[in-house]
């Protein structure tokens, strides 16, 4: 887990770690004991405590005495933010569109500090070891939708992010050097679309298309996945591109003129 620090003379340090032991159970956490929790958020076993409990009070965590979950009151949280926007309604109704047509998955997800953040999807099969759900989390850099959002940012927004992230070899082709990452963010701004060929998991291969509001700011990302036996690189470009982003043009359309107030702006 992400170390919990003061930033600033705002920062609320107690509601930061509460968050942070919710955000510590996952797939394959889905249930802790305390010491577990506390090794997993960095925590003392007594501060551990004193969130869980007040946790448990609230409703969003279970315990049987010995190990904690969480319920799903949580899901409160989440729905807070997808019913205040339209993108995720907006979208559902093409992605079931296009997956019909393509006969592959098809996702849409936005840019939440290092990661995209799955808010639409239609499956197919599973062509991943992790299953993909709404809510769901990837490392940008190393996704088809990720780089159509970087490639969108300002240079500062940019510079800071390489700053900070670590390209680490998550498949067998990952890009991991900053200066071969950016070369091809600025082939993708140029193209106005990104192709990742095992880059983040093997045998995965994936094309992505921009999602852009009314200011024609990229906002999210629309993608096509497949597995790598199955769709070739030019075989994604020539057959499942132009139906991407016809969907991405739809979707983008809708959004513009979608109330203000239920915009996505990231």
């Amino acid at each position: 887990m992400e170390p919990v620090s003061d930033t600033s003379g705002g920062y609320v340090q107690s509601l930061a770690r509460g968050l942070l032991v919710i955000r510590a159970f996952n797939e394959s956490s889905p249930e802790m004991t305390l010491s577990e929790v506390a090794r997993a958020t960095d925590m003392s076993r007594a501060a551990a405590r004193r969130f869980l409990h007040t946790l448990v009070h609230l409703g969003y965590v279970w315990t049987d005495g010995r190990v904690f979950a969480l319920t799903p009151r949580v899901l409160e949280l989440g729905f807070a933010y997808l019913s205040s926007v339209s993108l995720p309604e907006i979208a559902q109704p093409y992605l079931e569109r296009l997956v019909a047509e393509v006969h592959e998955s098809a996702s849409v997800s936005v840019l939440d500090g290092p990661d995209i953040v799955y808010v639409a999807r239609v499956p197919t099969s599973r062509i991943m070891t992790v299953s993909i759900n709404i809510g769901t989390r990837f490392p940008a850099y190393a996704t088809s939708m990720g780089r159509v959002l970087l490639a969108d940012l300002a240079p500062a927004e940019l510079n800071a992010y390489l700053s900070e992230v670590d390209l680490e070899p998550l498949g067998p082709h990952t890009i991991t050097t900053p200066a071969a990452f950016e070369e091809e963010l600025a082939r993708i701004r140029e193209q106005g679309w990104a192709l990742v060929d095992q880059e983040l998991e093997a045998g995965l291969r994936s094309i992505a298309a921009p999602i852009r509001d009314r200011a024609n700011k990229v906002v999210a990302a629309v993608n096509i996945s497949s597995h790598a036996s199955r769709t070739s690189p030019e075989e994604a470009r020539e057959n499942l591109l132009p139906p991407l982003q016809a969907t991405a043009a739809r979707i983008s359309a809708d959004l513009a003129v979608a109330p203000q107030s239920r915009a996505v702006s990231r």
